[in-house]
């Protein structure tokens, strides 16, 4: 049977949401897939003897710059647009939204983990179900409160890396020796791991990398501060949702353009200065570069999505909307698909293009991937109403049947308060 509140829920769709999910696709996309092609994890030596060496190294540059950090930030932010969401369209239903968020957040949970383990050791889902199960102790925050413990977030990782400085600390040691353990029983070494996955020749030597690898991965959340990023992020997220600002983009035009502006002044110098340092080993030491970290990534990432607000707002009927929303509806399915793409074209069970391509190339496979992904999205949503990972995450979630067949647009959609990603 289908659900009821598919039938009755009279909520207008919005399309800025979706749309900022699909051009961050791109941005994501563009940087996972030089750790897919094993280019990350090459030795300074090979990298300088590819052909393609020096625009490589141009590539790089423009990826610190324009992309690092600015679109898991992005998604962050609507993750937390998402749970606000989830909480209004609860109670206008009277359903117990904490009790549907929590189950929503245990399910994301598992399917990060077999993302994971079965997929890429690089995922993000795990970090976001666990720190969306802290969300709700933010729900009855004043919008002062709200600004002021992300602000703090954002700003908390400087603090700690001050600290590791002074005092030595060590806070993924634990994690390094889990990774040492598991890279013995598999026999990866410090040799072969640049290429091991491109010279797998069986789907158990990439389980056996990526079991491992989940431990880098914790490794690299912790080295990068990345959960107090991401839960100021969410917080700030649903500080836009919970006052419907992507619902009325123009009575925030004064406040988009002043966003804008100053984004884009202060951060991109700031990220040209951020992309040097990183380009250069990080001579402004650990803390160093958490301060430029955080002064250059999230005013450029505010200055993008308050620039797209704007063009929307001038531009909204433009077709490009409709056309890259498209992937951004079914983003938890595009995401997880980068990574099926990724072991086809870049691992030894597939193409096995890994660790033989430079930057460029990799960069151009990218944007060939987010375009087959603009295409398909299309085409399904165009005769489908959920992504099949989206559908198969809400049923989890409500424990029932859900249908999928109802054809929608923007104009007169009726969308499920189970919209979330």
């Amino acid at each position: 049977m289908i659900n009821t509140i598919d039938k009755c829920d009279t909520k207008k769709r919005y399309i800025i949401p979706d749309f900022l999910r699909g051009a961050a696709l791109l941005g994501i996309c563009s940087a996972n897939f030089p750790e897919f092609a094993l280019y990350t994890f090459q030795s300074p030596d090979i990298v300088a003897a590819m052909p393609t060496a020096g625009i490589d190294k141009v590539v790089k540059y423009f990826q610190y710059v324009f992309i690092d950090g600015k679109f898991y930030t992005l998604f962050s932010l609507l993750f937390g647009v998402g749970f606000s969401i989830i909480l209004s369209n609860s109670a206008r239903n009277n359903r117990n939204g904490l009790r549907i968020f929590y189950r929503r957040m245990i399910v994301l949970l598992l399917i990060g983990f077999l993302h994971l383990l079965c997929l890429w050791a690089g995922d993000i889902l795990i970090l976001y179900a666990f720190l969306g199960l802290f969300l709700p102790l933010f729900r009855n925050a004043s919008d002062k409160k709200l600004l002021i413990y992300s602000v703090v977030l954002l700003l908390f990782p400087v603090l700690v890396d001050v600290c590791i400085t002074f005092f030595g600390w060590n806070l993924s040691a634990p994690v390094i020796r889990a990774t040492q353990y598991f890279h013995d029983k598999a026999g990866i070494t410090k040799n072969n791991f640049p290429v091991w996955l491109a010279e797998a020749d069986s789907y158990v030597d990439v389980l056996k990398f990526n079991l491992a690898g989940a431990f880098i991965r914790m490794q690299e959340f912790i080295d990068g501060n990345r959960a107090f990023k991401v839960m100021g992020l969410f917080i700030i997220g649903f500080y836009i949702g919970k006052n419907r600002m992507y619902a009325n983009p123009e009575d925030y035009k004064k406040s988009l353009r002043k966003i804008r502006s100053v984004g884009f002044v202060v951060g991109l110098p700031l990220s040209i200065l951020y992309a040097w340092n990183a380009m250069n080993g990080y001579p402004s030491g650990l803390a160093g570069s958490a301060i430029l970290y955080a002064i250059s990534v999230f005013p450029l990432s505010f200055a993008y999505i308050s620039a797209i607000c704007l063009f929307y707002i001038k531009k909204k009927e433009r077709r490009i909307f409709h056309i890259v929303a498209a992937p951004g509806r079914m983003a938890l399915t595009n995401y997880m698909m980068q990574s099926v793409f990724g072991i086809i074209i870049f691992y030894g069970i597939g193409f096995g293009l890994g660790a033989k391509i430079g930057l460029v190339y990799v960069e151009l496979i990218a944007l060939g991937v987010y375009l087959v992904q603009i295409i398909y999205s299309y085409v399904w949503l165009h005769y489908l109403r959920f992504g099949p990972m989206e559908w198969g995450w809400r049923m989890l979630t409500y424990g029932e049947w859900l249908s999928i067949t109802l054809i929608t647009n923007y104009k007169n959609e009726k969308i499920d308060q189970k919209h979330i990603f």
